[in-house]
């Protein structure tokens, strides 16, 4: 059992997953555990709602929030019937769990700015979920434990997190749009959106933004999403359709023909292609 190797290596045992996963658009999403389960269960939430109940007590969540549901406690939670979350989760244990897991009952705000690092912290969740698919050599669970820490340090000590990287640049309005394109990947922005979150008008915005890139807001952003696809299609084994949800576009035909006019090929041409080079 892998669960065994992890207790009883000295340096995995003080964190370790026990179970991990992503449901993009998770309609139906129902979990109830009325016996209470040994390890704490975080659910980081990136687009949608949901909710969740420990002792009586019902919370809802909204993106751009997390929450670390206790270990030994029943709880419930679920997807919103109208607007079903998408979700990063894991299951973790060991000595040092309960550090990670106090104090966050309550929904926890990781909302993109421009420190924000949410899509470098969802890259450190791939490693993790990947390196686990790929075995479970000492090796692999001791890398995953150290990553694990740094993914859970990165929600719980957030401004620290955010302070560690240096920024250059950080004042400019276009930087600003494409890093806040850039932590919001797998959302569907509008031109407004970006617009407000620089503070210019839709069309001031979008001249200034296509004098300094060469595209329009969306045509760049759109860009970002079908790299970003390129990179999962080459590097992992997620499904097409999970990989269109991955990158904030639901609708598998429409991402298929925007990934072939920017690319030239199909997904699967182009995962195909990537594997026999």
């Amino acid at each position: 059992m892998v669960v065994e190797q992890e207790i009883a290596d000295p340096l995995v045992s003080s964190l370790y997953v026990t179970d991990i996963g992503y449901y993009p658009h998770a309609e139906g999403h129902f979990c109830q555990r009325n016996e209470p389960i040994a390890e704490h269960v975080l659910i980081y939430c990136v687009d949608g709602m949901g909710w969740y109940e420990v002792e009586g007590k019902r919370h809802t969540m909204t993106a751009n929030h997390f929450f670390v549901l206790p270990a030994g406690k029943s709880h419930t939670y679920g997807a919103d019937e109208d607007n079903p979350w998408t979700i990063y989760w894991v299951h973790f244990s060991g000595s040092h769990a309960t550090i990670y897991a106090s104090g966050a009952l309550q929904p926890q705000e990781i909302r993109p700015n421009m420190r924000s690092r949410i899509n470098y912290r969802n890259q450190i969740f791939e490693e993790i979920f990947n390196t686990l698919y790929n075995g479970c050599s000492q090796e692999s669970l001791r890398y995953v434990s150290s990553l694990l820490h740094y993914y859970l340090a990165s929600m719980r000590y957030i401004n620290s997190y955010r302070q560690a990287e240096e920024r250059s640049d950080s004042d400019s309005t276009v930087s600003a749009a494409i890093h806040y394109m850039q932590e919001n990947i797998e959302k569907r922005l509008t031109l407004q959106d970006l617009a407000k979150y620089t503070g210019y008008s839709p069309t001031h915005f979008s001249a200034l933004f296509k004098q300094q890139i060469g595209d329009s807001p969306l045509g760049y952003f759109n860009r970002l999403k079908i790299d970003a696809s390129c990179q999962m299609l080459s590097e992992t084994d997620m499904y097409i359709n999970q990989i269109c949800h991955k990158v904030g576009i639901p609708d598998c035909y429409y991402f298929s023909r925007l990934f072939h006019r920017i690319v030239g090929v199909t997904p699967r041409q182009y995962r195909l292609r990537q594997r026999q080079q």
